[in-house]
């Protein structure tokens, strides 16, 4: 049996068979933006994909995949590859170790969706953790999450068992159009920090606002006039109630996709059955 050969040139005599499987990981990897979507044919994908708007990936594969992605793709296509990268950290275990199959340290994502749902999965890993900058995991801090999702749950029973005579088109009280300014100026501060991809400042605010503000403030308050005998000021409350939750539901949709989602079927007023395809509060 003859040794391998590697070279530029072809053996000079007969009996050689190429190996079929040439392309090494990191360099077929190269290849993904663009072979993914038929090239070298100029298809259709290739024409309206290309290049992507976005790549999200791990800081430790710079060289291995991000650098060799930007240089095959300028060689083949005279082309950049995506317009901008969002680097995030490594999870790693309470002890600042990565995850690794011989540690038997890891946390599975199945395991999470099973026990706690895929959206406290989704924002534990988000929440306080700034680009770029590795993370401890643990199972209390994804349980943190589900009680919040079981917080927007009793939210919004609260608030949709409460507006069932609303009248949508009636005027905002002063006291409600104060709060409803205060949310306005608050979504156009998430606004900016996602499109600026400060997202774990983003999901902390939507996190605080929901919790902290429409759950134990402005519910808190609204209890009495929700039962009050003055028209005006209870349909007001109702009105701002429901706009509240609509709109953070759609802001918080990005972090906890399922469970917004999920209220969102059951909301009586919505422009779009699907919350993912809805218009962005304040557009």
């Amino acid at each position: 049996q003859r040794e391998p050969y590697c070279g530029i040139e072809a053996p000079s005599d007969e009996g050689w068979v190429q190996d079929e499987d040439s392309l090494d990981t990191w360099f077929s990897a190269a290849l993904w933006t663009f072979s993914t979507l038929g090239w070298p044919e100029d298809t259709k994908d290739l024409q309206t994909y290309h290049p992507t708007n976005t790549l999200v990936t791990a800081y430790e594969i710079i060289f291995f995949w991000v650098a060799r992605m930007v240089l095959m793709t300028e060689y083949e296509l005279k082309t950049i590859p995506f317009k901008t990268v969002y680097f995030t950290g490594v999870v790693r275990d309470t002890q600042g170790r990565k995850f690794s199959k011989s540690l038997g340290n890891g946390i599975d994502p199945l395991d999470v969706a099973d026990k706690y749902g895929s959206d406290a999965g989704r924002m534990a890993l988000i929440l306080g953790t700034a680009p770029g900058t590795d993370m401890k995991l643990s199972e209390d801090k994804i349980k943190g999450q589900k009680l919040f999702a079981n917080k927007i749950w009793n939210i919004t029973r609260f608030i949709l068992s409460n507006i069932e005579d609303m009248d949508v088109n009636t005027s905002y009280t002063n006291r409600d159009q104060e709060l409803l300014e205060q949310w306005k100026t608050e979504l156009a501060k998430i606004t900016k920090d996602i499109e600026e991809y400060s997202l774990h400042t983003a999901s902390e605010a939507i996190y605080h606002y929901i919790w902290d503000t429409l759950a134990s403030s402005i519910l808190e308050e609204s209890k009495p006039l929700l039962i009050s005998e003055d028209v005006e000021e209870k349909q007001s409350r109702q009105k701002l109630l429901y706009t509240l939750l609509t709109e953070s539901i759609a802001v918080l949709h990005p972090f906890m996709p399922f469970v917004t989602e999920t209220i969102w079927q059951m909301l009586p007023y919505k422009d779009k059955e699907l919350l993912m395809i809805s218009k962005w509060p304040g557009v």
